[in-house]
C-alpha cells in the first residue's frame, strides 16, 4: 500500500521522538543545572582526570589556606574541623552598630534555621576586630544570633591570620582605622561560599534580597554537585 510521503513523514517522527527523549536522559540528564563558576587565580596542571572515558586536563584553583582560629567556644578551628563541608564565610564585628552586620545577621539567621539540620553546610564568621572580639565577647554575641558552635563558628584569634583568610583566601577588602578616637571598619559585606576543596564558588551582598536568593539557590545547586562528585568517585 503506497502511503502519501506526510503520513510517513509523521510515522517516522513518531516512532523517532522516544528514541530520541531516552537519549536525552540518558546523556543529558546528570547535566541539569549549570554548575558554579569558581573565583580567583587558575592555571591548567600537568595532570589529567576521567569523566565518562574522557580525559580531561586538571586545573589548579585558587584556594583559602589552613588556618588556626578559635570560636565563640574557646575551641581551634582549622579546615580539619570542615572536612567535606560547604562553607558560607562572612566578616563582622560586634562593637557599635552597623546596618549592614545587622541585615547580614539577619539573613544569616534564616539560612541557618533553613539548613540547621544539613550537615554539609556549615557558616564562618570573621571577625574583624580580634583584640576585642575574645570568645567571651563572640559567646554572648553568638547567643544573641543564635549560632551554635561547630554549626556557625564566629572565629577570632591572630589578627594576621584573619587578615590572610579575609584578603588572600577569601579576595574581600577589609581596612581598619580610627576616626574622632571611635574604630572604624570599611569592608566588602559579602557573603562567600566555598567548596569542601575550599574553592571559592560565589559572592553575594548581603544586604541585597536577590542577592540571597541567589546565595539559598547556589547553596544547593553546589550541595548537588558534591553529592554527584561522591558518586562518581570524584
Amino acid at each position: 500500500m503506497n502511503y502519501p510521503i506526510k503520513k510517513i513523514l509523521i510515522l517516522v517522527t513518531i516512532l523517532a521522538v522516544p528514541g530520541f527523549l531516552y537519549y536525552l536522559l540518558q546523556e543529558k540528564g546528570k547535566n541539569r543545572y549549570k554548575p558554579l563558576a569558581i573565583y580567583g587565580a587558575k592555571q591548567v596542571a600537568s595532570t589529567f582526570h576521567s569523566v565518562r572515558g574522557k580525559q580531561i586536563p586538571d586545573t589548579i584553583y585558587h584556594k583559602v589556606e589552613d588556618f588556626k582560629l578559635v570560636n565563640q567556644k574557646s575551641d581551634t578551628v582549622s579546615w580539619k574541623n570542615y572536612e567535606g563541608k560547604i562553607i558560607l564565610a562572612h566578616l563582622f564585628y560586634t562593637s557599635g552598630g552597623n546596618y549592614g552586620i545587622d541585615v547580614a545577621n539577619k539573613a544569616l539567621g534564616v539560612l541557618n534555621k533553613e539548613y540547621v539540620k544539613n550537615t554539609m553546610v556549615h557558616f564562618i564568621g570573621l571577625t574583624m576586630d580580634s583584640e576585642h572580639d575574645q570568645p567571651a565577647v563572640l559567646a554572648d554575641y553568638a547567643d544573641k544570633l543564635k549560632a551554635k558552635a561547630g554549626k556557625w563558628d564566629l572565629l577570632t584569634g591572630d589578627s594576621t591570620v584573619i587578615n590572610q583568610f579575609i584578603k588572600k583566601g577569601l579576595l574581600l577588602d577589609a581596612l581598619k582605622s580610627t576616626e574622632n578616637g571611635q574604630t572604624k571598619f570599611t569592608f566588602s559585606n559579602m557573603f562567600v561560599l566555598l567548596d569542601p576543596q575550599h574553592r571559592i564558588r560565589g559572592y553575594y551582598e548581603a544586604t541585597n534580597q536577590e542577592a540571597i536568593s541567589k546565595l539559598d539557590d547556589e547553596i544547593k545547586v553546589l550541595i548537588a554537585e558534591e553529592l554527584r562528585n561522591m558518586k562518581d568517585g570524584r
